[in-house]
């Protein structure tokens, strides 16, 4: 995303910044979210009181949480971020050349870690029990849980990063940082002029037609069965499996990563020849967010609770009421149906949710994108990136990454802390 994009804010996004330039600069993550000034700042909060106050973490450990969470996914710009902040705040730096050099009991945690960041839904009150089992090793639930929303927390800021294809400060590139392109351009190289335009244009077109419909439609389609839902979400869900991944991934793994990483094989799926395995079906009502997570976060680690809820609740219901170059439209059943399918492939079902409405909204390109990034971000390229949505703003791509960062973290929550829960009973 071109620089000069990113540079366009309002006044009161200003004033926010100056809180992050303690440090003499301002992240990339800072400035791309700035698009969207409202979520910064939730999530600036947020994130601030995960790392910088008072919790049962001492905060070196917080900053190697993060460092062994961002190293799942490859994300060298998380993890050379938080090996400097780690030794800021008097981190040991023997602790920086691997995982073995690390206390046992961060070690520990590398279980749960890489369940977390690839396949969430085999979390089990078990991995719980094991963490908190007596012994010199042992964490408490207090520093258990903190650590959890750490690994959460940068695990989807690493799909973010990629997401968004944020680059180090150091490697910006100085043509972007001038660029004469301004966020009302289409934030695809290849969406204007030529046939590309024309169907652009079409896809934008056809996307509102579709919204328009099922907008009017929801009220008229009440007689569909409970079996026929069921049968729609395990339908969207076994075709997630078939959505193709990139397999380009750099075998020369940096060595800074490399150390951090145990089991680096281990991914959102096994490619065995058996065919692959769907993730077993959690139905949301079982579990959720508002009536279970947010209780128990509330008792255990009581700010972040209530912080994690409103930046959930920010990201879910922001809109501009607009649509690439259209205007007073209303998302909200795009903005479900993007968030929906994100739970959708780790596993999530909604029951009174019609995901034959996934299908009806969200395109192949945007599908690919959208499991590429929550699953495998360290697989997105720029190219589909471009390829989806190809007449929308990068403003707008930028905001189905938030989208995208929060469904994924809360998915990866609702698993470890029903297994916390499990474990309590």
């Amino acid at each position: 995303i071109p620089l000069g994009e990113v540079k366009r804010w309002g006044f009161s996004l200003h004033q926010l910044l100056k809180a992050f330039v303690s440090a003499g600069r301002v992240d990339h993550v800072a400035m791309v979210m700035g698009l969207h000034p409202q979520y910064l700042s939730s999530f600036w909060k947020t994130q601030y009181l995960l790392l910088r106050m008072d919790g049962p973490l001492p905060y070196h450990k917080r900053h190697y949480i993060a460092i062994m969470a961002a190293a799942r996914h490859r994300c060298s710009y998380l993890v050379g971020l938080h090996m400097g902040e780690f030794l800021q705040v008097g981190g040991n730096p023997a602790w920086l050349r691997g995982l073995h050099c690390a206390p046992q009991k961060l070690r520990n945690l590398n279980e749960i870690n890489k369940l977390l960041a690839h396949r969430p839904w085999l979390v089990t009150k078990e991995h719980i029990e094991a963490l908190l089992k007596p012994g010199e090793d042992s964490w408490s639930l207090a520093e258990l849980v903190q650590a959890l929303v750490l690994l959460t927390h940068y695990h989807s800021l690493a799909s973010f990063v990629f997401g968004c294809g944020i680059k180090p400060e150091e490697e910006q590139d100085v043509g972007n940082s001038c660029s004469p392109h301004s966020d009302s351009s289409p934030a695809s190289d290849d969406s204007v002029g030529g046939s590309g335009g024309t169907d652009a244009m079409q896809e934008v077109e056809m996307l509102m037609e579709r919204m328009k419909l099922l907008q009017e439609n929801q009220l008229e389609e009440e007689g569909v069965t409970q079996e026929e839902m069921a049968t729609r979400f395990e339908l969207e869900k076994t075709e997630s499996l078939l959505v193709p991944s990139s397999d380009v991934l750099d075998p020369s793994l940096q060595s800074n990563i490399r150390c951090f990483l145990e089991d680096p094989e281990f991914g959102y799926k096994d490619f065995t020849r058996r065919g692959e395995q769907a993730p077993p079906t959690f139905r949301a009502q079982d579990y959720t967010w508002e009536d279970h997570g947010y209780s128990l976060m509330n008792r255990l680690y009581p700010d972040v609770g209530q912080l994690l809820d409103e930046k959930f609740q920010v990201v879910y219901n922001l809109t501009y009421n607009t649509i690439a170059m259209h205007c007073g439209v209303d998302t909200s059943v795009l903005r479900r149906a993007i968030w929906n399918y994100v739970h959708c492939v780790f596993g999530i079902r909604y029951d009174d949710y019609d995901y034959g409405e996934v299908n009806q909204l969200l395109e192949r390109n945007l599908k690919i994108y959208i499991k590429t990034v929550a699953c495998y971000p360290e697989k997105t390229t720029k190219q589909i990136y471009t390829q989806f949505w190809r007449h929308f703003k990068h403003s707008e791509k930028v905001h189905v990454n938030l989208l995208l960062l929060e469904a994924r973290m809360q998915a990866a929550l609702l698993y470890a802390l029903r297994a916390v829960t499990r474990y309590m009973t």
